[in-house]
């Protein structure tokens, strides 16, 4: 929006004024925001980068910002953790249940070096998802949803041609879906399967009873394993057909399928680098109606497929039910299958050697075996872990391969470097640190794939190279370093400019190169091709060679009207010395000195240690985009962004001193947002979503720094999730004081500073079910409190549609306008309260 201060003149001021009245009411009763937000809302979304793995060409994929209301209210079924859309197939939710998968919008072939664009012709009406690189660079793939099918395509490099693969109706409902083959030439599919029939009907007559059964035997399950369970015996035949999958090799030339075993209920798929071999895990009976369909009984077979006609087929293991896993712990048997990155084919495993549960003391928690093909010979163990075993990431040479552990009681983790072929090799040790201590990350190994298709560690010598954030007290500075795994000596190649913000992104096909993206706040995000130089002198942290950078995309900013809007990094302490930090916005148009409302969003996070709580993340330097609650910059309100709410503490304790960390963590930030002469003491609101709704909740509470607020998706009684929420892994019953201190239900009674509740009808969190909000709202309603509760119909655990976000803004800017930025100032609304009423 156009400054009000330099408007001029009636005529301006009558147009400013209707530039800020709400938006005409849209189709179904949703409400919109004034018309310079609604224009934001709408504007096109920025693409990002996928690199093919030769490295000499990049697809810009841009993604759906909002999806229509009528795609996110499309029928589904909830089964087993999963939510499918029964008229194509498709997933109806992200992973977790948290939100709408989305639709790119577009795809854009550009070559590197060069930049060369190629617009890729998607077909009408499309959604497709994400491409995937054929390991020579010459293809990509990608599922597409229609309105009866999910679809595969295949698009050519060279011609910038996409095609469909006619006849094959994908099933991603247990994920896995499409992927290539080693040979690069063939797709390895899940689809529904061809004589299928029609779907089970339920019986027209009243069900009988719901019967589920304990026999005594102890055994938590996790809160969150509660997720869109079974209900009843149609909920299982439901399951059983839509689950059902046959697995396909499809040749990405001719489109000619060829059929690998039977249809039956495949969850995990992953063929062997030989391209012979396949692991195979299936779903199994009996089902669960207390948790997903993870925890069910899976049959883990290895597959023969070099002679398709006759596959052989080699059990690995048969797992059975795991309905009682120790919460934050691990079924007993094997578990996280993966292959080795090398020919032949080498499968490995972990296995619990705690019982699975985190609270028994023992020398090593688990164990990593090793079966070799042709699966004959038994499995043999190659190494123990002191803590939970968390992955081997594979080199380029097979002597050498890192192995990943994490405590999360200590929030701690380690790697070590080995060789898994030698057994007594005790490993040498690479990284031992705590994972909260941003400032010491040393970035992720850079990976190259293989012929083969397999991703590993690119090694030059003895060297790999790491890319990290990059967090440091001025906020975050990508970098990428290489490192020596035989002298633990390292270089710093590049770090981001203290007034950019510039990731790494691949390692080029030219020697000496590598890509990067790269933003401003007043600069959209562009790929850069960087060129090293010589080595130069620099202080310690900095990069110690020169690079040149040569921009490869040339996207455009779809706002320019945000780069007015001004943001800073702010320092701080808490009362107790923790250093804090959060990130200060300013609307456009505003004058330094100037105290306006302001607006404070957090989600408190949880640490076992002081010394990493404060550290600072994120940065200053991206491209300015806007987002819910930050709309409202365009109101005028300043937003505190990103504030700092640790919860210091043993994680097995951490939640017994929450409330007072939290009131703490608010009154450091409010105080430095009113010092630093921007924020109007007297009008300042909170929010947060999730865990940072029950965090506004009980800052309203409990607090009198704010005069409203908005909770959005929350939890306000922990004693519904009776086996632990965030890091708390204390049953209620085990902390009955802790969920009832946390939880702001139970003092609705006091809570008489304005709240608005927002939630979706069908949150899938098990945390934050719509009984929540609902619940709530009637307590603090009850107690004559004020509040308002908007349920969005449809809405997952995050809102989706563009009709949802656009209600959202509305009812943010309509209850902060009335209860903060034109609320009387405290000390009147106080006199007027004492006053007796007018008599008629």
């Amino acid at each position: 929006m156009f400054p009000l201060h330099a408007l001029k003149g009636i005529a301006a001021a009558t147009l400013a004024a209707c530039a800020m009245l709400p938006a005409a009411a849209s189709a179904a009763g949703y409400q919109q925001p004034p018309a310079n937000i609604l224009k934001v809302m709408r504007a096109p979304s920025l693409p990002g980068p996928s690199i093919s793995p030769t490295k000499d060409n990049m697809l810009l994929v841009a993604w759906q910002e909002y999806p229509s209301i009528a795609r996110v209210a499309a029928p589904y079924l909830k089964l087993a953790g999963t939510r499918v859309e029964p008229a194509n197939r498709s997933k109806h939710d992200t992973p977790g249940g948290y939100g709408i998968a989305p639709c790119a919008e577009s795809f854009k072939l550009v070559a590197i070096p060069g930049g060369k664009e190629t617009p890729i012709a998607l077909p009408a009406g499309a959604c497709p998802d994400a491409p995937i690189w054929s390991a020579d660079g010459k293809r990509f793939a990608f599922a597409n949803t229609t309105q009866n099918a999910v679809e595969v395509w295949v698009g050519d490099v060279a011609s910038g041609q996409i095609r469909k693969i006619p006849g094959i109706r994908l099933n991603p409902m247990l994920n896995d879906e499409l992927q290539w083959m080693p040979d690069q030439k063939t797709l390895l599919v899940k689809a529904v399967p061809a004589k299928l029939g029609p779907p089970p009907v339920k019986d027209a007559g009243p069900e009988g009873p719901n019967v589920q059964e304990a026999d005594g035997e102890k055994g938590q399950s996790s809160t969150y394993e509660t997720r869109d369970t079974l209900n009843s015996p149609h909920d299982e035949a439901l399951f059983d057909y839509y689950a059902a999958s046959q697995l396909l090799l499809v040749d990405a030339a001719s489109g000619k399928a060829t059929p690998l075993g039977q249809a039956a209920l495949y969850d995990g798929v992953a063929p062997a680098p030989d391209g012979k071999h396949i692991l195979v895990s299936s779903v199994r009976k009996p089902y669960s109606y207390v948790t997903t369909y993870e925890r069910f009984p899976h049959e883990v077979q290895v597959w023969n497929i070099s002679k398709p006609g006759r596959i052989a087929i080699h059990t690995v293991a048969s797992l059975p039910l795991a309905d009682r896993v120790p919460v934050h712990g691990e079924p007993l048997g094997p578990r996280d299958f993966f292959w080795r990155a090398t020919e032949p084919a080498t499968l490995l495993w972990a296995e619990a050697l705690d019982g699975g549960d985190w609270q028994n003391t023992v020398p090593a928690r688990d164990k990593v075996m090793m079966q070799k093909a042709p699966f004959t010979a038994a499995p043999v163990e190659i190494l123990r872990t002191t803590q939970r075993f968390a992955g081997i990431d594979w080199t380029e040479r097979a002597d050498t391969a890192l192995v990943h552990e994490i405590d999360l009681n200590k929030h701690w983790r380690q790697t070590r470097i080995v060789n898994i072929d030698d057994a007594k090799q005790a490993g040498k040790l690479l990284w031992d640190m705590s994972f909260d201590n941003k400032y010491a990350d040393p970035g992720s190994p850079v990976h190259r794939t293989l012929a083969n298709g397999e991703r590993v560690i690119q090694l030059e010598g003895d060297a790999i190279y790491l890319a990290g954030a990059g967090a440091s007290p001025q906020g975050n500075r990508p970098f990428l370093d290489k490192l020596n795994l035989k002298t633990g000596e390292s270089q710093r190649l590049f770090r981001s400019d203290k007034s950019a913000y510039e990731r790494f992104i691949g390692l080029s096909g030219q020697s000496g190169s590598f890509l990067t993206w790269r933003q401003t706040p007043t600069e959209a995000p562009n790929a850069f091709l960087r060129k090293l130089g010589s080595p130069i002198s620099a202080d310690k942290g900095e990069a110690v060679f020169s690079s040149t950078p040569a921009v490869v995309t040339h996207i455009v900013d779809p706002t320019p009207e945000l780069r007015q809007i001004k943001k800073r990094l702010v320092k701080y302490k808490r009362a107790d010395g923790l250093e804090l930090s959060f990130t200060l916005y300013t609307p456009p148009g505003y004058k330094e000195g100037t105290r306006i409302p302001a607006i404070l969003n957090a989600y408190p996070l949880d640490y076992a240690d002081a010394a990493s709580a404060g550290q600072v993340s994120g940065s200053q330097q991206t491209f300015t985009r806007l987002y819910q609650y930050k709309y409202l910059l365009l109101a005028g309100y300043a937003i505190i962004d990103q504030a700092s709410f640790p919860v210091v503490g043993d994680p097995k304790a951490a939640y017994d001193s929450y409330l007072d960390q939290l009131k703490m963590d608010a009154e450091a930030a409010v105080n430095e947002a009113v010092k630093l002469g921007v924020v109007d003491p007297d009008r300042v609101a909170v929010t947060g979503h999730s865990h940072g709704a029950l965090m506004t909740a009980n800052l309203l509470a409990h607090t009198d720094l704010f005069r409203a607020g908005a909770a959005t998706s929350g939890s306000y009684n922990k004693t519904l999730t009776p086996f632990g929420f965030q890091s708390e892994r204390r049953s209620v019953w085990e902390a009955p004081d802790v969920y009832r201190k946390v939880s702001t239900f139970f003092y609705a009674d006091k809570l008489k500073t304005p709240i608005l509740i927002v939630h979706g009808t069908d949150d899938a969190n098990p945390g934050t079910t719509p009984l929540q909000a609902s619940k709530f709202f009637e307590a603090i309603r009850g107690n004559g409190g004020t509040t308002r509760l908007v349920m969005l119909p449809h809405e997952p655990h995050w809102y989706a549609a563009r009709e949802s976000n656009e209600q959202l803004v509305y009812e943010m800017l309509n209850w902060f306008d009335k209860y903060v930025k034109n609320a009387p100032p405290r000390a009147q609304k106080t006199a007027q309260a004492g006053q007796p009423s007018p008599q008629p």
